[in-house]
């Protein structure tokens, strides 16, 4: 079956219930570029980017554990002025900058690489993956959530481009926070963005904090689950040990609503071999993670 023909990959994700944990795509700091759109399906390659601009700011993102998304107003709305870059660092920071020219983001790229940014948010930013182009399912699925969170949160919300993960679609990131939610509809996006406001992670939708590698990830998905209800920040990893191939015991510092200190031991499988985007050519396994004997640690773990 082509890629035209087939089912999007988000319904066939949903009804084979594809575990989410463990899937955030990972980085600590992230450049935020505004581009009105149209986004090409590589969006560095839209114009009026040049290659050696594109390859610029994806080498100064990737040498500080970072990404570069852009980002736009919910309906396309062309701003009056300038165009607007942030660097946005798990720390808190939020560094705004303008550009007219793409020469004049030669200055993000620089800002990538430096100390964290001076300047701090009130909220999260509200990033909603809506890069169409990329996959049709960031367009059918993200844009009802992104004019339902822009409605109610018009100055945090943004569209923004590929942020990994197109079967779980509607994707949103909060930034500087770093989680990752998925399959999300109008609805439920609110509930999540209003709890996650107040300080409550909702763990069933939530693909994992993108500053963790995934196998932390989805220890923390399975802490919350366990130990919460807690808050974005409440977790964080501090000990991971292989104990075989596909074996870890995880320890996570905790803080807030959380016990001090938490473990948990984690394998990784795969899922069976099934098609993840709209345009992938095939069917192909994705990893998923196995959480277990997650408890409060009341002394110095040892792993087994």
């Amino acid at each position: 079956m082509t890629p035209a023909a087939r089912p999007h990959c988000s319904d066939t994700a949903r009804a084979r219930h594809d575990p989410m944990a463990g899937t955030a795509a990972p980085a600590r700091r992230w450049l935020l570029v505004e581009h009105p759109g149209p986004w090409a399906t590589d969006a560095l390659a839209s114009r009026p980017f040049e290659p050696a601009l594109a390859h610029r700011l994806d080498a100064a993102a990737r040498s500080a554990g970072g990404r570069v998304l852009l980002v736009r107003r919910h309906g396309r709305r062309a701003p009056a002025g300038p165009l607007a870059w942030a660097v946005a660092d798990h720390d808190g920071g939020v560094r705004w900058s303008t550009w007219r020219d793409p020469d004049d983001l030669l200055q993000a790229a620089a800002a990538l690489t430096e100390g964290a940014p001076a300047e701090a948010p009130a909220e999260p930013l509200l990033l909603v993956c809506g890069h169409g182009t990329h996959d049709v399912c960031c367009a059918v699925r993200g844009r009802p959530v992104a004019t339902a969170l822009s409605h109610r949160w018009p100055e945090q919300t943004w569209e923004c481009s590929h942020v990994g993960g197109d079967r779980f679609a509607a994707n949103l990131l909060l930034v500087p926070d770093g989680l990752c939610y998925g399959g999300l509809d109008a609805g439920t996006a609110v509930e999540v963005v209003e709890r996650h406001l107040r300080g409550l992670v909702t763990p069933e939708l939530l693909r994992g904090p993108s500053t963790e590698p995934p196998v932390v990830q989805a220890a923390v998905v399975a802490a919350h689950s366990a130990l919460g209800p807690a808050g974005p920040r409440d977790l964080a990893g501090s000990r991971l040990e292989e104990l075989g191939p596909a074996e870890w015991f995880v320890e996570l510092t905790g803080r807030g609503a959380m016990p001090p200190l938490v473990s948990a031991h984690v394998t990784r499988g795969h899922q069976p071999p099934a098609v993840l985007t709209c345009r992938s050519a095939g069917a192909r396994p994705a990893y998923t993670y196995v959480v277990t004997d997650v408890r409060e640690v009341t002394a110095p773990a040892v792993s087994r």
